[in-house]
């Protein structure tokens, strides 16, 4: 496990207002998953208090095993029939504007989990007309005929990570492959609904390797990025490189920006879904 002490613009804010109860009471009582919870966000209690989360479905037990992510591996249950419901009528009960949808692999599934993640976000439209939507979806193993049933519900974002760098993307990312990951990002652009995507820091990249990836991103037409310091979930996980300064991430949104990105969050503490409900 990494033993380096964080710096003091890595700590928390621990969760103090009733809305926190209130989110975490709805998730309880309709047996939901939020990767909040399984990914072990750091900005858990600043979004819960403000009466976000961003709810997976498809469960919590991961096909894949990523050096980065505290989301159990295994065999996952067949998905639940019930769920798109639930969810639709979670979101409604807290009233959420915006909603920020995604889920573990299910290299399992003959279509990856496709047709049930356009069943939540049609459930979530019928019930909640006025919510917007983001989706964060794994790359279905870039079959195209999958990414296009999330695409034809129509979701508001569509958002795929990259994660990390192309040296290390074969280090911490099981499976997944970096060409095919922006192959996902370019056909998203190309459908027109707003592509996203997200890099960690911190895993031993270097400043020169996270600028050729924005670059890489903003030509498949990527328009939204999120940047944030890589943390290590537990000592079975890859070590935390460096704890990049917050002077770095101000550099990369400066960068990110003169690229032509629509928007940039790039903060230590950024992770997918922050502030995603200002990037409608």
């Amino acid at each position: 496990m990494n033993t380096r002490k964080k710096p003091d613009w890595l700590k928390i804010q621990l969760p103090k207002d009733v809305n926190y109860s209130l989110v975490n009471d709805v998730i309880k009582k309709h047996k939901l998953h939020t990767i909040c919870v399984s990914g072990k966000c750091p900005n858990m209690g600043e979004c819960w208090d403000a009466g976000t989360a961003t709810l997976m479905i498809l469960g919590n037990i991961c096909t894949r095993s990523c050096k980065f992510c505290a989301v159990s591996t295994g065999r996952p249950l067949a998905p639940d029939a019930q769920e798109p419901e639930n969810v639709a009528k979670s979101v409604q009960l807290l009233q959420l504007k915006h909603v920020v949808l995604t889920s573990v692999d299910r290299d399992d599934l003959p279509d990856g989990g496709a047709q049930h993640w356009a069943d939540t976000i049609t459930a979530i439209k019928n019930q909640n007309p006025d919510t917007t939507i983001e989706t964060l979806i794994p790359d279905f193993d870039g079959n195209t005929q999958h990414i296009d049933m999330v695409i034809a519900a129509a979701p508001n974002i569509i958002s795929h990570n990259l994660e990390t760098v192309e040296r290390l993307t074969k280090t911490i990312r099981n499976r997944a492959r970096y060409e095919r990951s922006l192959a996902v990002l370019k056909h998203i652009s190309q459908s027109g609904i707003v592509s996203k995507s997200g890099l960690m820091v911190g895993l031993g990249e270097t400043y020169d390797e996270i600028i050729q990836t924005m670059q890489h991103l903003r030509a498949n037409g990527v328009q939204i990025l999120t940047i944030g310091q890589y943390l290590q979930p537990t000592k079975n996980h890859i070590e935390v490189s460096e704890y990049v300064n917050p002077d770095i991430f101000a550099s990369y949104k400066q960068e990110g920006l003169l690229m032509g990105f629509r928007v940039v969050e790039s903060n230590p503490l950024v992770r997918s879904s922050y502030h995603a409900e200002k990037h409608v």
